[in-house]
């Protein structure tokens, strides 16, 4: 899954998210732009040479062919391989007929295909125009493609406070010999100790034993420090792995820690494991250093995600506008069982961000905003009638990219709707995990409908008091949603 209200951090760092964004320690913006460009084969064929009257002067030139239209390479998935989408401003989804083919449309269209999925009846295609041809059998849909997410920047927004990663795996605390919580302390992050009691984590891991294990959470951001020890074991085979902003199978979190979106993605995925350490996180790259991001790119990941068994994909991003290809996606992605979990935004704004403003429409994707410590709405978070559900969403610490000058790894602090998005998708992994994880769209439905019965009243603290009816069910609370079964 941004804005702009997120906590500035002592780095003074933005991330620009959908407009803006939040402040994590580890400032963060988050877009991507996503690249799909193929090999398109057009022109005419080149007329035969006419000769003059009279003596002619040399040998008549034969007719050639026209040129057939270069082949498209798709993967697998029906995606299109090695396409940069950089150079194309405008993304385009048309309804496939029968006959259809991508190279057909791509000469119909004067496009790039990016995505071709007969079987589900579309395709998405990169273009630099919004001059398409009148074809009501395939109602074409144009819509802006370049940096028009926002991850980091909007969403979460770091801090000046980082600290040294103590805790090696996740994964490890897990084992009979070492507890998570001792004493009354969150043992991996003691800094988060206070936010985790907020939602009653302890009492909720105690219950679900199983801990996330065997459910795995798609994270759709800026990608991950795959060496950092809080994701050792918990990782999806590297084959699943993509970066669909290079373009490439390596989805590492690239830039510098304090400077745009760098460690957003990082972050996330370490805030998930520290609410279900069991589960498995499959990193897909969809938003650049500076937490932008394109819609193809981010259409393209949700399906890579549904495609490779996620139960649960993780979207600390979003746009002021709407995008008819991602929420196409996110609609295949909730047919298929898989749950969604999409960042409000961090605007301070009577609305939400795409896709989160969209999420109350379905039965599988979940829209989420922040709270402090205290259950007051954040003042960076936005609301409104679509929100579902808040979480504690400031001075959230995770696991930040590389390690400092001592050779100690990173740890930092976000704020902002980014980080409250994960701690949700963790809860619906610590719960599926203890029902089979199974890709199910009556189980998935029914886990949100019983997460938003099961949260913290919030509306009637004074503070909120301005945005009665505005902040959805109330706050997640971990331990209700787990007893509540």
């Amino acid at each position: 899954m941004v804005h702009r209200h997120e906590q500035r951090s002592r780095l003074q760092s933005r991330n620009l998210i959908q407009g803006r964004d939040i402040t994590p320690r580890t400032v963060g913006t988050l877009f991507a732009t996503v690249t799909l460009a193929l090999l398109v084969g057009c022109g005419s064929g080149t007329p035969t040479a006419t000769p003059t009257t009279g003596t002619p002067t040399g040998p008549t030139v034969p007719a050639q062919p026209a040129p057939v239209a270069a082949p498209v390479v798709l993967n697998t998935d029906g995606q299109a391989v090695g396409v940069p989408t950089a150079s194309y401003p405008y993304a385009v989804t048309v309804r496939t007929v029968r006959g259809d083919t991508p190279e057909s449309l791509q000469q119909a269209y004067d496009a790039r295909i990016v995505s071709f999925q007969p079987s589900d009846g579309f395709a998405l295609l990169a273009t630099k125009t919004t001059a398409l041809p009148s074809d009501p059998a395939r109602d074409p849909v144009v819509e802006k493609n370049a940096n028009t997410i926002n991850g980091g920047g909007m969403t979460a927004h770091i801090s000046a406070k980082t600290k040294v990663w103590l805790t090696g795996g996740l994964q490890a605390w897990t084992t009979a010999k070492t507890k998570v919580w001792l004493t009354g302390q969150y043992m991996p992050v003691p800094e988060n100790t206070n936010l985790w009691k907020q939602v009653n984590l302890e009492a909720a891991q105690a219950a679900a034993t199983t801990l996330g294990a065997g459910v795995k959470v798609a994270v759709i951001d800026t990608g991950i420090d795959p060496a950092h020890p809080a994701f050792e074991g918990a990782l999806a085979p590297k084959n699943e792995w993509h970066d669909f902003y290079d373009d490439d199978a390596d989805p590492t979190d690239v830039g510098t820690l304090g400077q745009g979106g760098y460690g957003h993605g990082t972050s996330t995925a370490g805030i998930v494991l520290q609410v279900a350490p069991k589960a498995t996180i499959l990193p897909l790259r969809a938003l650049g250093p500076d937490g932008g991001g394109d819609v193809l790119s981010i259409a393209r990941a949700i399906d890579w995600a549904v495609a490779r068994g996620s139960n649960i994909i993780n979207l600390s991003l979003g746009s002021s506008d709407r995008s008819t290809a991602i929420q196409s996606a996110i609609d295949r992605a909730g047919k298929a069982g898989v749950l969604v979990v999409a960042a409000a935004g961090n605007d301070n704004r009577k609305a939400l961000n795409y896709p989160a403003a969209d999420a109350y429409r379905s039965f599988f994707t979940l829209s989420v905003g922040s709270v402090n410590g205290a259950d007051v709405k954040s003042d960076f978070s936005n609301y409104g009638a679509a929100l579902e559900l808040t979480a504690p969403g400031e001075e959230v610490y995770g696991p930040a990219p590389g390690k400092n000058a001592q050779g100690d790894w990173n740890m930092a602090a976000w704020s902002g709707t980014s980080m409250s998005a994960p701690m949700v998708s963790g809860a619906l992994a610590l719960e599926l995990s203890l029902v089979g994880a199974q890709r199910n769209t009556i189980v998935t439905a029914y886990q949100k409908a019983r997460l938003l019965h099961t949260t913290a009243e919030i509306e009637d603290i004074a503070g909120n008091k301005p945005y009665k009816e505005l902040l959805g069910k109330g706050r997640l609370d971990i331990r209700q949603y787990v007893y509540g079964r």
